[in-house]
């Protein structure tokens, strides 16, 4: 069992939420309300667990003093010496779930998800690959009742994607999803393998959380913007209309491009929607590389070039490099993610948990 550091400050800052909950005007600006309310509830979460906790150590100190009271019958001795696992294991639940409280969560979590998913080493099985994460990714998101939106699709002509960038928006969608950045690498024999050989490919997947306008502001004059006709399917209007968006961001270089709608207002709007959301995950990066001693440990990066994780398909496994999880891979790959989603959450709040101790100790 983790030692719990001090409550006070956490109840201090309770009551500081109460203050500005009552006042006259609270409720004026809208998102800020939203954001003090949710810590609110996060904060009276914590204290009730806490107080649950307390309770759960008064409780098992007087049953181990009633157990060695030679004074007491016998029976009761046995009953309350009987009750102390349960008390204990009850004791251990407690604490953790108040540790996971204390830890201030991602500002970002309730965002929405930009994903982003590419072919990478492979040809055209690396694109089907490519496809067949997407299709995860959407099923997992129907699983949870969130909304799935292309934003701009490459296709590949044996199957799946060059390239695919889709927004998830849902309840807490980029909590969920922000652990999926990295290669993933399949290992299978391909559709068009023809000596029956097992080959590995990979695609890379990208997580950003949805940025909005306060996080990122961007200067129209840094912009280039460029419209083209959009190739592909679509019939006749695609091939004849200037529909297709290419944005350049110039002091970073970052480049968007959207044709997925045949209005170029439309693929603007989206190619900025992906744009705030490239630059407000690198400004995260930059501020996440200053604090690389207090992430270490923590699960991974974040970064695309970081291999997270390998889809064998003979051996019916999925394997989790960062954490050393397998799991069968059918349910997996079909949209079941929640089991290898929690299992990442729960390393990392243990590694955000040694975190929170260590700097109590200091």
């Amino acid at each position: 069992m983790h030692k719990i550091p001090d409550i006070a400050p956490f109840r201090a800052k309770l009551n500081e939420l109460d203050a500005k909950m009552s006042e006259p005007d609270f409720y004026s600006d809208q998102k800020r309300a939203a954001e003090v309310s949710r810590e609110h509830t996060r904060l009276s979460a914590l204290i009730e667990k806490f107080e649950a906790f307390h309770d759960a150590e008064k409780q098992i100190a007087e049953n181990k003093a009633l157990a060695a009271d030679a004074s007491v019958e016998e029976e009761l001795r046995e009953m309350a010496e009987e009750e102390l696992e349960s008390l204990e294991a009850e004791r251990e639940k407690l604490s953790n779930d108040v540790l996971r409280l204390m830890i201030p969560p991602d500002p970002t979590d309730s965002r929405n998800s930009v994903m982003e998913i590419r072919g990478g080493a492979g040809g055209d099985e690396a694109n089907i690959f490519a496809g067949d994460l997407y299709r995860m990714y959407t099923r997992y998101a129907e699983s949870k009742g969130w909304r799935v939106e292309i934003m701009s699709t490459s296709p590949a002509e044996t199957g799946g994607f060059r390239e695919i960038i889709f927004n998830i928006s849902g309840e807490d969608a980029y909590k969920h999803l922000k652990f999926e950045s990295g290669v993933h690498r399949v290992q299978r024999v391909p559709v068009t393998e023809t000596q029956g050989r097992i080959h590995t490919s990979t695609a890379t997947v990208a997580v950003l959380p949805e940025a909005e306008e306060v996080d990122i502001e961007i200067n129209p004059n840094d912009l280039e913007i460029s419209t083209m006709r959009a190739s592909g399917a679509g019939g006749q209007h695609v091939n004849t209309t200037d529909s297709a968006v290419m944005m350049v961001h110039k002091p970073t270089g970052v480049t968007v491009y959207c044709a997925d709608e045949r209005s170029q207002i439309k693929n603007r709007a989206k190619a900025l929607v992906v744009m705030r959301s490239r630059l407000l995950k690198a400004k995260q990066d930059e501020e996440a590389a200053k604090y690389a001693a207090e992430r270490k440990g923590q699960i991974g990066t974040g970064d695309r070039s970081e291999r997270i994780r390998t889809y064998n398909y003979p051996q019916g496994r999925l394997s989790d490099h960062r954490i050393g999880l397998n799991l069968s891979l059918p349910p997996v790959i079909d949209g079941d993610l929640d089991g290898l989603i929690e299992a990442l959450h729960n390393v990392d709040y243990e590694a955000r948990i040694e975190n929170l101790l260590k700097k109590q100790e200091a």
